[in-house]
């Protein structure tokens, strides 16, 4: 049986249906907006209680203690194997490595004399991260979240999620130093963080994925007067494959359906001028498809996707810019000249030997990446994300001298007296004392 089939030749279709083709799938359910309302307002009223509450209609689990105990959170180490925590630390090496890269400069200039400005970064005072349970429980998003937070310098970090939390998040929250962490999941988990309650602490900005009740509580909690920030509202996961008549089909169709199986949301695309690879790609996935469990979320998410035949490797990256994917994958002759002629993508990945999978877990970049076409405008996650920029200016009596000129006329002009009158009596002062 066959269960991936189609093939869209692009340049058959007029300008509506193209549009239509590289639309994201679309899951609106209005209840979800009201049912989030209620539970954030409810955690704001009676804080625990509420989180008790909850935790029991929806993880079907009674909890009276939140915070997961040191002993626990150690002993986990004992319940994984060493083959994992060597794997988890080989991650971890190398998340650091690329993060503490991005440690910024610090400007310290004199953009004239006596004027001296300066940009120092702080740490974010409080973050909290959010990591989704069930059957596949992300530690993988502790190292991406936790490993930057550190090397940031937040003084407080703060780890929710659903219970029970497995072993290997709470080993990999321990290797990282995350020493809170509750066992409290879902848009409860999110307005605890928000907003606080008896036993969880406030936080400043709030990371991590979630299903469609968490996205929406980020999405309100941030827009609530006194709400925290937040890192990115997270769409389903995409991959999008640029490749030419030389690209390994087999690796396609593998790349194909290790995003595919994210969920019955996901999207992947096949972007090729070589209508033989793309039937070489349908009969590898349709092959592949019989080896790899959760079929039926495959062929939800196969159903958003589709193989796309185009004139060239120019247009196929034309049509990539205008998608603006999550993850890009180039397997053509020479990938990196492609790669000069993309300018929308959150992660790329380049030549036949990086499947998406080393970004996900282990390469160092972060997998924390916009979705839905944002990485038009939106970054991966990144230490900047962590940290905040202070601006400082210091002038001397001189260096005011010589600016104080400019800037009355430039606030006399926007008609703002008092700032011109904050420099004059400055002046006047130093004329006196001349």
């Amino acid at each position: 049986m066959e269960f991936f089939k189609k093939i869209i030749y692009w340049n058959k279709l007029d300008s509506n249906t193209q549009k239509k083709i590289l639309l994201r799938p679309v899951s609106k359910d209005n209840k979800i907006k009201k049912i989030v309302q209620d539970i954030i307002e409810e955690v704001k009223k009676i804080g625990d209680e509420a989180l008790k509450k909850y935790t029991f209609i929806f993880d079907k689990y009674k909890i009276n203690q939140f915070q997961v105990l040191e002993k626990k959170i150690f002993d986990a180490s004992n319940s994984i194997s060493q083959e994992l925590k060597d794997a988890i630390l080989v991650a971890k090496k190398n998340i650091t490595s690329f993060h503490q890269a991005q440690i910024p400069y610090k400007i310290d200039l004199e953009t004239q004399i006596g004027v001296r400005c300066q940009q120092i970064h702080l740490p974010l005072n409080s973050i909290g991260i959010y990591i989704p349970g069930g059957t596949a429980p992300l530690f993988s998003t502790v190292l991406m979240l936790a490993i930057p937070a550190k090397i940031a310098g937040c003084k407080e970090i703060v780890l929710c999620s659903p219970p029970p939390i497995s072993n290997e998040v709470l080993y990999t929250a321990h290797i990282c130093g995350v020493k809170k962490i509750f066992q409290i999941g879902g848009a409860q988990a999110v307005a605890a963080l928000a907003f606080g309650t008896q036993t969880i602490s406030k936080v400043d900005k709030i990371f991590g994925p979630g299903n469609a009740y968490v996205t929406e509580a980020k999405l309100q909690v941030s827009s609530l007067f006194g709400g925290p920030a937040i890192d990115m509202l997270a769409g389903p996961s995409e991959l999008l494959v640029i490749a030419d008549h030389l690209a390994n089909p087999d690796f396609i169709a593998a790349d194909l359906l290790s995003q595919a199986e994210h969920g019955v949301s996901s999207q992947v695309i096949l972007l090729t001028p070589s209508e033989d690879l793309a039937q070489r790609v349908i009969i590898s996935v349709n092959e592949q498809l019989k080896k790899i469990p959760r079929l039926q979320e495959l062929l939800m998410s196969l159903k958003n996707s589709a193989i796309i035949v185009a004139k060239n490797v120019l247009q196929c990256v034309q049509i990539s810019n205008k998608y603006a994917p999550e993850h890009l994958i180039i397997q053509t002759e020479s990938p990196r000249k492609i790669l000069d002629h993309i300018f929308n993508a959150s992660s790329v990945f380049l030549g036949p030997w990086s499947p998406e999978s080393v970004g996900d877990y282990a390469s160092g970049t972060n997998h924390v990446l916009p979705t839905y076409g944002k990485s038009t405008t939106h970054s991966a996650l990144g230490l900047s994300d962590f940290q905040k920029r202070i601006l400082i200016q210091e002038l001397s009596s001189k260096g005011l001298i010589e600016l104080s000129n400019t800037v009355q006329i430039l606030s006399s002009s926007e008609k703002l007296e008092g700032h011109k009158n904050a420099v004059k009596v400055r002046i006047d002062f130093l004329k006196e004392k001349i």
